[in-house]
């Protein structure tokens, strides 16, 4: 068998030394335009009426209760401790009567949207938010609804909303991943058979010092233009090796994910360093590990991400629910409604999706006597910005909070309709892999139009 010649001397020092340092080297000191030189989406397919260009999501792992936040249910004190035999569904563990919630609502905004005592803040901004309060799944188990959640199915291995937005829409800065994923891992952060370099970019955002949330980022022994020369050369043998067997997606996403780390570098620090913010700002979000995250989310988009999950953990209340609420709702209520309002006042409110939501929520009913079981058959999720109707509460559950039954959204919708605000048609970004066109909503889903401004 014939044995390919590995790369000459001269090769290696041309391509090292050649065109692509010289583009890299330039792209590090700042020269030219950076928007222009960013790569370009990879949606063909028809554009939609929707003008936003990215996405902020907070992911709340463990499933919040609409019961006790978005979707009041006057008719839990009614029956409290009973059990019709239209909450007698399937959930993940053993649950009892039905358990009122400890919480007071009121009308907020003008259109009368009803929200907790527990969130203030966020009532002070909810003409700006869609409450979806008919969300529908089919899992009450935590990582296939994980799973669901960022991909649109249960399997383990198919690429996030995150991946997908990054494909379809190509990135806005060089500099910086178009996908990052703050305390986020598993299928949040997951490219599954698109090209690696769509992947999500774990970053711990607890810390607030960038050498800590991205460890090894600057390379503290070379100096730029010597750092250039050392990445051309690996990148040179790394394309020779490729060519000796063909095309290959998964080597090409390491050489584009060598570049991309090579040029964060630059704008990393920077970026990524919430300190510069000033003081009121800081105290605007609240300085939480939940808050840090949500200012940082901004200070991304800012800079061109095209997506960014904010993972907050802890939100799977089997027992004392209340308890629990008391001490965690302010900090997230604080830093969603600031994110809101700095996208306002900023101008970038407009083209900028923000999310909220869990996997599911918590059942209407009590486990353990004061805590909640996982309901994936009715639960509320919100959308403010970039195109949605603020303002709104879509969507109803029954009686008791148990399952959607107005106007329901499946996960599958939710997807699409995201997908037409960001001006894709979501039946026509698709990916070819094993033979057949995936896409984000697979065989399913509606954009949700009557949600849409």
């Amino acid at each position: 068998m014939a044995v390919r010649p590995l790369l000459k001397r001269r090769d290696l020092i041309q391509s090292a030394f050649g065109a692509l340092g010289t583009l890299g080297l330039s792209a590090a000191l700042g020269s030219g335009n950076a928007a222009q030189a960013a790569a370009l989406g990879h949606y063909a397919g028809q554009r939609t009426s929707g003008k936003a260009k990215r996405v902020i999501s907070l992911f709340l792992q463990g499933g919040p209760s609409q019961v006790d936040l978005f979707d009041p249910k006057p008719l839990l004190v009614k029956f409290q401790g009973q059990r019709p035999g239209s909450v007698d569904l399937r959930t993940e563990r053993q649950t009892g009567g039905l358990m009122p919630s400890p919480f007071q609502f009121a009308k907020h905004g003008r259109g009368g949207v009803d929200v907790s005592e527990m969130l203030p803040k966020l009532a002070g901004v909810i003409d700006e938010i869609c409450v979806i309060r008919s969300i529908y799944s089919f899992n009450p188990t935590h990582t296939p609804s994980v799973n669901l959640y960022h991909t649109g199915t249960i399997l383990p291995n198919r690429p996030s909303i995150g991946s997908w937005v990054s494909y379809g829409l190509g990135s806005e800065n060089q500099n910086l991943p178009s996908f990052i994923a703050l305390s986020s891992g598993g299928s949040a952060t997951r490219s599954g058979f698109l090209p690696a370099a769509h992947q999500g970019t774990p970053v711990n955002h607890t810390e607030v010092d960038p050498e800590k949330m991205i460890p090894n980022l600057r390379n503290k022994e070379l100096d730029p233009a010597a750092q250039r020369k050392q990445l051309d050369a690996i990148q040179a043998l790394n394309k020779e090796f490729g060519a000796s067997f063909g095309a290959d997606d998964y080597l090409d996403g390491r050489i584009q994910s060598m570049e991309a780390a090579y040029r964060m570098q630059f704008e990393a620090m920077d970026v990524f360093d919430i300190r510069k913010e000033s003081a009121a700002t800081r105290a605007l979000y609240g300085e939480t590990p939940f808050g840090n995250g949500c200012l940082l989310a901004r200070r991304l988009v800012e800079k061109g991400v095209r997506y960014v999950n904010v993972g907050s953990g802890d939100w799977d209340d089997h027992k004392d629910i209340e308890t629990a609420y008391r001490k965690k709702l302010p900090a997230m209520d604080q830093a969603a409604a600031a994110l809101i309002a700095d996208l306002k006042q900023r101008g970038m409110l407009d083209d900028t999706i923000v999310i909220w939501g869990g996997e599911f929520g918590r059942t209407p009913v009590s486990e353990s006597g004061t805590g909640r079981d996982h309901n994936p058959y009715g639960f509320t999720m919100w959308v403010a910005g970039g195109g949605f109707k603020g303002g709104l509460a879509y969507g109803a559950t029954d009686d008791f909070g148990f399952k959607a039954v107005e106007n329901r959204v499946s996960i599958h919708d939710f997807h699409a309709t995201v997908l037409h605000a960001l001006g894709i048609e979501h039946m026509q970004l698709t990916y070819r892999y094993a033979g057949r066109d995936f896409r984000l909503t697979d065989v399913f889903g509606n954009a949700v139009k009557d949600i849409l401004a």
